[in-house]
């Protein structure tokens, strides 16, 4: 567009004549909701092969060449291929899934970026601090600790929270999926895992009291010209975000950025979890759908099975 307005200045005025602009040289415009705001609804999805944080071998490179793009992608599709089951029953059967149920996407994001972070710029997550690493620890001692409870294990596997899907939204390896409804004083986000749903008013409420804690936080959102700003505070002491705790202070922001995309950014600021304040980037991409319900406890025979296994050890060591 920048090189078209320079071409066309250098015209001769007879030549700039209306006429000359036709639909197609004009700009996208952002589409407008009834009341005015501008349109985020529909479904979209953060399907990515783009880490959230930039792998050690790549240094300072914050962007790919296209070519260098599809090598790594290639590479990355190969490499996490679960169709290739391993030479045992055993490995076949410690691979789960097979690649077909998987929806992790085929390529990295269109900015060609290296990671998700796009600040600090070596696209990596700060450092924990000491309370961070304590939680960190915790959380992943819950996958190995033999659990004397559900209660034991992780909000996952009790269907209460995927601490990716958010907030913030993160790209796992499937249910990238988000649908976005817009309302006068509301935005509402239906999330594909775990079937979450978060309802943001936008009508300038203030959060609620600080007592009060919530499993996503407590959002409020308000328009910065095009983009939608999200504030969620209030989280709880049990949810984790790379290490973060109840200290936890997100900011997202939503932005149109052409017709098939929906630019994504989010920004974790927990001093007592992170070094530092950190920012990631996502764009995410028009989806057909439908989004369909995520039945995580209809046949969740996992935890039953996992509680079985727990007390077949104690009573193998008694």
């Amino acid at each position: 567009m920048k090189a078209f307005i320079l071409i066309l200045a250098a015209l001769p005025l007879a030549a700039q004549a209306p006429s000359a602009l036709t639909p197609s040289a004009k700009a996208w415009q952002v589409p407008l909701t009834p009341d005015g705001k501008p349109d985020l609804q529909g479904i979209w999805t953060s399907s990515t092969l783009t880490p959230l944080e930039r792998p050690p071998e790549l240094g300072n490179k914050q962007f790919f060449t296209k070519e260098e793009a599809a090598t790594w992608t290639q590479r990355l599709l190969d490499a996490s291929n679960r169709d290739r089951r391993g030479s045992s029953a055993q490995d076949d059967v410690g691979l789960a899934y097979n690649e077909v149920w998987f929806s992790r996407g085929d390529t990295v994001v269109p900015t060609l970026r290296t990671s998700l972070i796009i600040d600090p710029p070596d696209g990596r997550i700060p450092a924990l601090t000491p309370d961070g690493r304590k939680r960190a620890a915790r959380i992943d001692a819950q996958r190995i600790t033999v659990p004397g409870g559900p209660e034991d294990r992780t909000l996952a596997e009790r269907c209460i929270l995927w601490a990716t899907a958010g907030p913030p939204m993160m790209p796992g390896a499937y249910n990238n999926n988000y649908q976005i409804v817009q309302g006068p004083g509301y935005v509402m986000i239906v999330i594909e895992m775990i079937h979450d749903v978060r309802v943001i008013p936008t009508d300038g409420r203030p959060h609620l009291p600080a007592a009060v804690r919530q499993w996503m936080g407590d959002s409020r959102g308000h328009w910065e010209g095009d983009t939608l700003v999200v504030d969620t505070t209030n989280f709880n002491d049990k949810t984790n975000f790379k290490g973060s705790g109840g200290t936890l202070h997100l900011t997202e922001r939503f932005r149109r950025t052409a017709p098939g995309q929906v630019m994504y950014e989010f920004t974790v600021d927990d001093p007592a979890s992170f070094a530092r304040p950190w920012t990631a980037q996502i764009p995410m991409a028009k989806s057909d759908g439908p989004l369909l319900e995520y039945a995580c406890h209809e046949g969740n025979y996992a935890m039953e099975s996992m509680l079985q296994g727990a007390r077949k050890q104690e009573r193998e060591k008694k």
